[in-house]
C-alpha cells in the first residue's frame, strides 16, 4: 500500500527523527506499526476469501472475486479508507466486504479496534467487525453480537457467509 498516505507518513517520521521531539517520533512509529497490523488484517480477509472462492470454483461453482482499492465507506461517524471485496454469484447475488480505517484525525476513529469492516450480502443485514490486536501483537477480527459481546470472526464464519450466498 505505497500510496501518498504511506509516503507522507514516512516523510514525517524522517523529519521527526531529524528535527522533532521524541514524543512525535514515538507517535509516528506507533502509527506505522498499527498501520502494518491493519494492512495484515485486511490482507487476511482477502487471502482467506480468495481461498474459499477458489475451492468452491474447483468444486464446480462459478464465483467471481473482485477487489477495489482506494475505497471509502462510513462506519458510524467515521470515514474509512481501504478496500472493497465483492464475491459475485449467479444473477444479482453478491457478498461485499468493505475494510479499512480512518487516515486523518478529522475522519473519526474505530471504536475499540484498529480497523473496521462491513459485511453485507445482497438484500441481507449488514454486519460490522473490528480488528483488534492481542497482547502478542497479532491482529484478529472480532464480530459483535446484538448484546455487544465480541467473538472471533473466523475463517469458518467467512466460509458460512459465502455459503449463504450460494444457498439463496
Amino acid at each position: 500500500m505505497d500510496d501518498p498516505y504511506e509516503r507522507l507518513l514516512r516523510e514525517a517520521k524522517e523529519r521527526a527523527r531529524r528535527e522533532g521531539p521524541n514524543d512525535v517520533l514515538e507517535y509516528l512509529v506507533l502509527r506505522a506499526s498499527n498501520d502494518r497490523l491493519r494492512v495484515a488484517g485486511i490482507e487476511w480477509l482477502h487471502r482467506e476469501l480468495s481461498e474459499i472462492v477458489g475451492e468452491l470454483n474447483r468444486g464446480g461453482k462459478s464465483l467471481v472475486l473482485e477487489r477495489e482499492d482506494d475505497h471509502r465507506f462510513s462506519v458510524g461517524n467515521a470515514t474509512m479508507h481501504g478496500v472493497r471485496l465483492t464475491v459475485r454469484g449467479a444473477g444479482f447475488r453478491a457478498l461485499t466486504i468493505e475494510a479499512g480505517w480512518p487516515r486523518r484525525p478529522h475522519e473519526g476513529i474505530v471504536r475499540g479496534g484498529l480497523a473496521a469492516a462491513r459485511i453485507q450480502s445482497f438484500g441481507g443485514p449488514r454486519e460490522e467487525i473490528i480488528l483488534v490486536c492481542e497482547r502478542e501483537g497479532a491482529p484478529r477480527w472480532m464480530a459483535r453480537d446484538a448484546a455487544g459481546h465480541q467473538q472471533p470472526f473466523t475463517v469458518e464464519l467467512l466460509r458460512a457467509r459465502v455459503a449463504a450466498l450460494l444457498d439463496g
